[in-house]
């Protein structure tokens, strides 16, 4: 049996080492295969980019939340009656009752004006940071003489002694002073109001409401010119509702990296963004947007028409990583092909096992990658896990080839190929561009080294 099986083994073997074929057949098996590895090296790369985002989060909540401030709004009470009518069976006779409502009208400001100076910083946990800033908000306006008649509301039925100041806000936890109110010369202090359901119509944002401020500030023919400070310690952004009829903002850092969020820009005139920091000015018309300034019953839900500043750590480590690993599949690829190539011109015999290690070196780098930017920046890791594997690679395909020059070219080849995806990571907008390029290149050159070699041989 022994002697029968062994021409077949030894013509099978033959088959393998000879064949094109064969060895293109064992080639791509193997690419498959350390495609196991390579999805579980991104399924990595996932789980910590999810737990940098739960770190972040915790430091976040700690120290402050996202800032919004829909406000300042007055909130002026008023009388609505309803007639109900009984019918009394004792005297036969129908009774009318007329029954008193207090309902609340909300007058937004005709002129909003917010200054905002953001001291940013980054805050880091173990090997996570998040950005966080410190922000003295500043707002100042007027409240035009307030005539409620085109809402069917008459003078006599509003309740100008109990009228009030609103601020709602995302970020309660976040406040670090205390705030007051000064509305013509007069100063009132801020409590919160869990009670007022009519107004949270927002469930994020929290209420704070003024004392009860003097009606002549607002009953009169003159304005009412307000100003409010807070200061918040938060995260991620800054937004303001533009309630003002003439909404305007200006907001400073030293924040390098501001992305402008919302629904308004910042003028393209006065932004500035430098190393140390940035300025913008934002200026919003009531022709901007579309909600009146008085409103009944509830306050709107204005979140869409919210503007500001994202305060975002830019560099995200783990969004490269993971671009950089879903190129594994062609580096590895690419990679074969190159020994391939050299197998089948120089009639080198490469092992399939030396196939496999040059993968599992491959695959490597990602892991490399993941675990140094983790502890440094992104280029400071791409350059130690390339140099490694290349070197790596390099030195083994040496004991395999037997030759130097081959082995220098697989080196030249790596850090070309290694250099080229970092490229194509960096760039966004030419991302494709540049990809589409350097693959016809790629293709062409192998087109023009694979002509000579005889494919129907095996």
């Amino acid at each position: 049996m022994e002697n029968t099986n062994t021409p077949q083994q030894n013509k099978f073997g033959n088959w393998l080492k000879t064949s094109i074929t064969a060895r293109m057949l064992m080639v791509g098996f193997l690419i498959i295969i350390l495609l196991i590895p390579l999805s579980f090296i991104e399924s990595l790369i996932r789980e910590r980019s999810f737990r940098q985002l739960d770190v972040v989060e915790e430091i976040n909540s700690k120290w402050g939340n996202n800032v919004l401030v829909y406000g300042p709004i007055l909130k002026i009470p008023y009388k609505t009656y309803s007639e109900t009518t009984t019918f009394n069976e004792k005297t036969k006779t129908y009774l009318k009752e007329t029954k008193t409502h207090i309902n609340y009208a909300y007058i937004f400001p005709e002129s909003l004006k917010s200054d905002a100076n953001v001291n940013s910083k980054k805050l880091n946990r173990g090997n996570f940071e998040s950005a966080v800033f410190t922000t003295n908000m500043n707002f100042s306006g007027y409240y035009i003489p307030t005539d409620l008649t085109s809402k069917d509301i008459k003078p006599e039925d509003i309740i100008w002694d109990k009228a009030t100041v609103i601020i709602e806000t995302s970020n309660l936890k976040g406040i670090t002073s205390e705030m007051f109110l000064k509305l013509n010369n007069e100063t009132y202090t801020f409590q919160t109001n869990y009670n007022e359901e009519s107004e949270n119509t927002i469930g994020l944002l929290d209420v704070l409401e003024s004392n009860f401020i003097n009606a002549d500030a607002i009953s009169k023919n003159d304005n009412a010119n307000f100003s409010i400070s807070i200061t918040f310690n938060g995260s991620k952004e800054i937004e303001i509702i533009p309630i003002g009829k003439t909404t305007t903002m200006s907001m400073t850092s030293n924040w390098a990296d501001p992305s402008f969020i919302g629904n308004y820009l910042p003028n393209d005139e006065t932004k500035k963004i430098t190393k140390d920091g940035f300025k913008a000015d934002w200026k919003v018309l009531h022709i901007n947007r579309a909600f009146s300034q008085q409103h009944l019953n509830k306050i709107p839900n204005l979140n869409a028409f919210a503007f500001g500043t994202k305060f975002m750590v830019m560099v995200d480590e783990y969004q490269k990583s993971e671009r950089s690993a879903k190129y594994g599949f062609l580096v590895i690829a690419l990679t074969f092909l190159i020994f391939f190539l050299i197998q089948t011109l120089s009639k080198i015999d490469i092992h399939p096992f030396q196939y496999l290690m040059i993968g599992l070196a491959l695959t490597m780098f990602y892991t490399l990658l993941v675990s140094i930017s983790e502890h440094s920046n992104f280029l400071k890791a791409y350059l130690i896990a390339g140099v490694s594997v290349i070197v790596l690679i390099t030195l083994y395909s040496k004991s395999i080839l037997k030759t130097f020059k081959f082995p220098i070219f697989i080196g030249l080849s790596l850090t070309a190929l290694y250099t080229f995806i970092y490229v194509i990571i960096q760039l966004e907008n030419y991302a494709l561009l540049v990809g589409s390029i350097g693959l016809f290149l790629i293709l062409a050159t192998v087109m023009y080294v694979s002509r000579k070699i005889d494919w129907n041989n095996g």
